[in-house]
């Protein structure tokens, strides 16, 4: 099955902006109705595009849209949240970052920090997960697809357990609380003086890979404000998703 004619068929479906049938795409591929009809049959079947609602047409499926997605670059995804941050930070008063689930890790990739010079604030770097930010890989894990919450718990918060000084609020014995919350949080961590806060940005139905957090310390974010942060993050977590789903299927 020529690579050519596989990549045809996924840009005219891609670009038609609606569920397409099988004559539509013959006519515009001119390629013999057998061949697209094998080649439809194929791409359905390894989920790169799915059937509209079971009917005959077809639409660019859901594995297709994970690899644009888990392939997008974090210019994009920094470019379409950055916004968010800025107004989550002014709004929170504290440091409000995003972190990517990649491969065994995860990594801070954007960070904003309140515009007020006369406030301190914990900046978490960029890069690999600092222990004061924690509570990303928590929400993360937690919506996450079952292979990435294993890898996720193995590869950095395994690690995280075996270091971390039993603080109160330290991690729980498991993350049905935080799927019932819809946020982590772990707090007054004595090492790092910093409360975390965060939730999970799921888009669709492809879990939770990017994850929102607010960062501070420990004497400002108590647990009364450190609950109404995780509540107002979850709303703000749906925002953000929005922004990377929509960035991702226009530039398809």
């Amino acid at each position: 099955m020529h690579l050519e004619r596989l990549i045809a068929i996924l840009e005219i479906i891609a670009v038609s902006g609606r569920a397409i049938s099988v004559s539509e795409i013959q006519k515009a591929t001119a390629l013999p109705k057998p061949t697209v009809y094998r080649i439809c049959s194929a791409l359905a079947e390894h989920q790169l595009i799915d059937n509209d609602e079971d009917s005959s047409r077809y639409i660019i499926g859901e594995r297709l849209i994970r690899i644009a997605l888990l392939g997008k670059s974090d210019v994009d995804v920094r470019r379409v949240a950055a916004p968010i941050l800025a107004k989550s930070a002014i709004k929170f008063g504290e440091t409000v970052y995003l972190s990517r689930y990649r491969t065994g890790s995860i990594d801070i990739i954007h960070v904003e920090t309140p515009n007020d010079p006369t406030r301190g604030h914990i900046y978490p770097g960029l890069g690999a997960l600092p222990h004061h930010c924690m509570a990303s890989a928590l929400a993360m894990a937690a919506f996450a697809e079952d292979t990435f919450c294993e890898e996720i718990s193995n590869n950095v918060i395994g690690p995280f357990k075996e270091t971390q000084n039993n603080a109160k609020g330290g991690l729980p014995a498991d993350l049905d609380n935080i799927r019932t919350a819809g946020f982590a949080y772990i707090e007054k961590s004595t090492e790092f003086g910093a409360t975390s806060i965060s939730a999970p940005i799921t888009i669709e139905k492809l879990g939770a890979t990017f994850a929102i957090g607010v960062v501070g310390p420990n004497d400002r974010l108590l647990e009364e404000t450190t609950m109404k942060i995780g509540r107002e993050l979850i709303e703000i977590s749906s925002q953000v998703g929005g922004a990377i789903q929509l960035c991702n299927v226009s530039e398809v």
